[in-house]
This record gives structure tokens, sequence and C-alpha cells, in this order.
């Protein structure tokens, strides 16, 4: 729990997104664990947080280059990517709280 998420705040992760037709792939590569989801924007599917909590979430593009996560368990958290050349600014929000993170484009 908070051990993890405190780890989780001194790592730099790389994000690898793909897209395969409608389906798209989302890795996540840290120090503490790596991951990877699949999806297609607007089904719902599971994955498993950082947290190892099981959700279920929903992406959906708002414009040409917003993705919307919501995800759903004991808490919601919805997590907003926008892509742009120089890279992806991610923002994560849950009551009230939020974090915003940026990668840079390699």
């Amino acid at each position: 729990g908070m051990i993890k998420r405190k780890l989780a705040g001194t790592t730099n992760p790389e994000l690898e997104v793909t897209q395969d037709g409608d389906t798209y792939t989302v890795k996540t590569k840290t120090a503490i664990r790596n991951s990877e989801i699949k999806f297609k924007l607007g089904e719902e599917f599971e994955e498993l947080r950082q947290d190892d909590v099981k959700v279920k979430s929903t992406v959906t593009l708002e414009g040409d280059n917003v993705w919307r996560q919501v995800q759903k368990a004991d808490k919601e958290v919805v997590i907003t990517r926008e892509f742009s050349a120089e890279g992806i600014k991610t923002v994560a929000a849950v009551n009230g709280v939020s974090s915003t993170r940026f990668y840079k484009r390699l």
C-alpha cells in the first residue's frame, strides 16, 4: 500500500502506447513492476491498478488527442492522457486530489 505509493513517486516510468486496428495497448515499465493493458475505446475491461486492486476501466476519446479513463472499484479514479508531439501529459484524480506526470517522447 503506502510503501509502494512512496516508491512509485520516486521512479521514472516508461510508457509505451501502441495501436493495432481498434485495439490499444499501454505498457508501463517501472523499477517496481511492469504492467500492460489492452482495450478498445468505449468498452469496459478489467485491470490491476498499481496498488494491486482489480478495477473495471473504460477509456474514451475526447477530441483528437485526449484519452479519459475511468477506473471503478473501492473508489473512482479518473485519468486523462493528453497526447502531443512532446509526449503525454497524464493527470490522475481521486476524491478531489490530483497528480500530474509528463512522459517525454523518446
